[in-house]
C-alpha cells in the first residue's frame, strides 16, 4: 500500500551533500522545485499556491531532521490517508485488487508503518493516538488551502493553462 509513497530519494552533490548520509525522514517530492529553486537562485512564483517546502538545510545535513512530518495521501480527486513519520491514517477501506472501488470508513485506520508494513493490523486505539491531532491538522490544512485557491479542485480548468481552442 506504499506503493509510490515510500521510495528510495538519492541525491549527490560532492563537497556539498554528505557523503554516506542515510535517513529515515520524510522529503516529498512536491519539495524538490522549493529545494531545488533555492540552491539554484531561482525565484518561486508568488501568484499561485506551490506545494513544498525547502529542505536545503536537511539535504545539505546542516540539520538532522526534514522540515516535513507528514503530508496528504491522494488517490485521483480523494484524500486517502494522511502519513505522519512512520504512521500512516487511512480514511478509506481498499481492496487488494483494481476491480472494487474503495469504500469511506466511519472511522479512520491507523498503522505503524515499521511493524506493520503491509496495512494489515490496525491500531485500534487511535482516538487515544498522539497520532490522531498531528494527522488531523494536516487534514485540515489542505481543506483550508483548497478552498483558498478553488482553482485547484479536481474538475475546475487550469488558471494557468490557455483554454482549448474549438478549432
Amino acid at each position: 500500500m506504499e506503493g509510490s509513497l515510500r521510495v528510495p530519494f538519492i541525491i549527490r552533490w560532492p563537497r556539498e551533500i554528505p557523503a554516506s548520509r542515510v535517513s529515515n525522514e520524510i522529503l516529498h517530492e512536491v519539495d524538490t522545485y522549493m529545494t531545488f529553486a533555492k540552491i539554484a537562485g531561482a525565484q518561486v512564483p508568488h501568484d499561485r499556491p506551490i506545494d513544498g517546502i525547502d529542505q536545503t538545510d536537511f539535504l545539505l545535513g546542516k540539520t538532522e531532521h526534514s522540515n516535513r512530518e507528514g503530508f496528504p495521501v491522494y488517490v485521483a480527486d480523494r484524500l486517502e490517508a494522511v502519513k505522519l513519520k512512520n504512521w500512516k491514517v487511512v480514511f478509506y477501506e481498499e481492496e487488494r485488487d483494481w476491480w472494487t472501488p474503495p469504500a469511506k470508513l466511519g472511522v479512520p485506520k491507523l498503522f505503524d508503518l515499521i511493524t506493520d508494513p503491509r496495512e494489515e493490523h490496525p491500531d485500534v486505539t487511535m482516538r487515544n493516538s498522539w497520532v490522531s491531532e498531528p494527522a488531523m491538522k494536516i487534514v485540515v490544512e489542505i481543506e483550508q488551502s483548497l478552498r483558498r485557491h478553488p482553482q485547484i479542485l479536481p474538475g475546475t480548468p487550469d488558471p494557468y493553462m490557455p483554454p482549448k481552442s474549438d478549432t
